[in-house]
Order: structure tokens, then sequence, then C-alpha cells
């Protein structure tokens, strides 16, 4: 059981590590420091985007922006902390 606790516990951080590189390179496009035109950067914005909306657009629908700050990726690290350590406090 301890295996299936780690390898839970590893899915979550990673999940958890992408929303966090999602959101600094939204920053990053919004402030122009990176260039969208750039094949590369478009690739990797495709792919954390195909990645995170699917978790962020109910959450995005429920929690009102607040003057252009996304709240979203927030709430929903703070609910995968919460869910992973309830998940591996269990099986353990």
């Amino acid at each position: 059981m301890n295996a299936l606790a780690d390898l839970i516990y590893a899915v979550f951080s990673i999940y958890i590590y992408v929303l966090i590189a999602t959101a600094i390179v939204s920053w990053l496009t919004a402030f122009n420091i990176l260039n969208t035109q750039n094949q590369f950067i478009y690739t990797i914005l495709g792919f954390l985007y195909r990645i995170t909306e699917p978790a962020l657009r109910p959450i995005r629908r429920i929690v009102p922006s607040l003057g252009g700050v996304d709240l979203s990726p927030m709430i929903l690290i703070l609910a995968l902390y919460f869910i992973r350590n309830l998940i591996v406090d269990n099986i353990h």
C-alpha cells in the first residue's frame, strides 16, 4: 500500500508543479516577456493549456475574476494538497 500512496503523492505533486508553471508562464506572456510567435513557446503554452484547463474551467465559472487576477490555480492547488493528504493518510 505504501507504493500506491507514493504514486498518488507523486502524481498530485507533479500536477501541482504543472499548475505553478502554467501560472508563471501566463504572467510572462501577459507582460510580453515570452514571445508567443516562437514555435517552441507556443507548443509549451498549448501543452500547459490542454493539461490544466479542464481542471481550472469549472473553478473559473464559480470564482469571479478580480480585476485580471485569476485565483483558480491557487484554489485548485489548495484543493489538490487537501485531497492528496487525505488520500495518502487514509492509505497508510
